[in-house]
Order: C-alpha cells, then structure tokens, then sequence
C-alpha cells in the first residue's frame, strides 16, 4: 500500500548504500556487487522491508534484493536498515513492469508477497502472476524458474494457480491456511496484521 509524504523521503534513499541507483547499468553483473556468487533472490514489492531483512538476516550465504517502486515505502525500509550492517541485501526502487531491464538470467528465486490483487477483470494484466509477468521472469531465471506467493486475497490466489499450472509450472507446495499448516514462513509485516485478525494466508511454491 502507498504511504503519504514521507518527508525527505527520496534524499534518504539516495544516501542508503544499500540502494542500487543505476539497476540498468548493473544487469548481469550483481555478482560484482555482492562480491560474491551465491544465489540472489527478489522480492517484488517488498513493501516496508520487514520480510526481506529478515531473510537476509536468516540466510547469509544467499543474496536478496527487495524491489519497490514507491519512495514513500522504500524509504521505511531504508530505515529499518539504518543500524544494521548486511553485505547480502540491496533494495531497487523500480517499476517491476520493466523487471527485465535490470536481471538477466541471474535469479534464483522470486518472492510475490501480498501484491496487489487487481480485482477487476480489465486489469488482470497487472496482476504480478499473470502470463504477461511469468513471461518476464523467463527474461530473468538463472536456470530453473522458481516463485513463491503469498497472499491473502483468494481470487487472486486462484488466479495465480491456474496461471502457474497454464504456463507450465509445477506446484511443489500449497496451503489454504499457512499459519494453521505450521509452515516455516518469514512474515512479511501485512501477514502479521491479517494472522492477528485471523485471516486465512494463502501460500504457494511452484517450479519450472
């Protein structure tokens, strides 16, 4: 969700060393800014960050960039991120409609948490899941393609099944109720929120 005005939003996020700044001039080559070849896995609109700074934290030896295209909820993440010292997290603030033009061939895994559900059917085209987006991400899978979604919206979490499946994919895991599953799952901070208010969390992990 877009936060309003976040004062000097955008000149913290220019001084952050975890932002990339010229994601374009960087593509292909995240090795060299990991300094390091180890796995990199995104999280496409990683809203306020609590999910992906956790990961990191939780799993050193894999890279993870958080991707968000508003200034305005980057910057919370930027600075949760203020006192902590992590050589395997970078955040791009981007429009993941353009995902391509920043990776080539170089994710392992990609993390769809909560996206925008895009109710109406006109803009099903939007949706993160859509065969518009997975072609997209073809552009950009090292080898095996690999996604795992969660999302409290059940329409889109329907959605999102029949697209993997049409498009090839395989399930490897799935749950109508993640918390109630007793899945091992990082929470992102709108999962907390709706497991509080006892919302089902739907999860699913598919392959290619």
């Amino acid at each position: 969700m877009r936060l309003k005005n976040v004062k000097g939003a955008k000149e913290i996020i220019e001084k952050s060393d975890y932002i990339i700044k010229n994601p374009e001039e960087i593509k292909g080559s995240y090795d060299k800014i990991f300094k390091n070849e180890n796995d990199i896995h995104i999280e496409i609109g990683m809203g306020k960050g609590d999910f992906i700074i956790e990961m990191a934290q939780k799993y050193p030896n894999i890279n993870f960039i958080g991707i968000e295209m508003f200034d305005s909820v980057i910057v919370r993440a930027v600075q949760k991120l203020e006192n902590l010292k992590l050589q395997n997290l970078k955040l791009i603030r981007f429009d993941a409609t353009n995902i391509e033009k920043i990776f080539e061939k170089e994710i392992t895994t990609i993390y769809l948490n909560f996206s925008d559900p895009w109710p109406k059917n006109r803009h099903e085209h939007r949706r993160l899941t859509s065969e518009i987006f997975l072609k997209r991400y073809d552009k950009i899978f090292k080898e095996n393609n690999h996604i795992i979604q969660k999302t409290d919206n059940r329409k889109l979490f329907e959605f999102s099944v029949i697209s993997y499946t049409n498009y090839g994919y395989k399930i490897k895991a799935i749950s109508l109720n993640l918390h109630e599953d007793d899945f091992d799952s990082v929470e992102t901070e709108y999962e907390k929120k709706y497991v509080s208010q006892g919302l089902p969390i739907y999860m699913i992990e598919v392959y290619k």
